[in-house]
């Protein structure tokens, strides 16, 4: 079993940054491939990046890709979501995600989910 709580989340101003943090607990944790994914009202649950456990292979997604970074700090269990100059279309509820592995990053493949946290970025 493993639990996430997402936090880190608020409302911004078109051009800001904000850290999302994922802080992952569970005895097999270690191996897994975290991912982030965003949803807005009415909408499925869209990709925003992945990363494994041990800090390898990050992927983002189109559209945020060249303004976000992720990452991992192993000693403290926690996966960062960095992303910077925040666009109104980046609004939505974020989750992260965990699986032990992934093949097309689809949000069907990944098990366990925290609770979100929401975005808001004001034009």
């Amino acid at each position: 079993q493993v639990q996430l709580v997402e936090s880190g989340g608020g409302l911004v101003q078109a051009g800001d940054s904000l850290r999302l943090s994922c802080a992952a607990s569970g005895k097999t944790f270690g191996s897994y491939v975290i991912g982030w994914f965003r949803q807005t009202p009415g909408k499925e649950r869209e990709l925003v990046a992945t990363i494994r456990r041990d800090g390898r292979s990050p992927y983002y997604a189109d559209p945020v890709k060249g303004r976000s970074a992720i990452s991992t700090d192993n000693a403290k269990s926690i996966v960062y979501l960095q992303m910077n100059r925040l666009l109104p279309e980046d609004t939505a509820v974020y989750y992260c995600a965990a699986a032990p592995y992934v093949t097309l990053r689809r949000a069907s493949e990944f098990d366990y989910w925290g609770q979100g946290t929401q975005v808001t970025v004001s034009s």
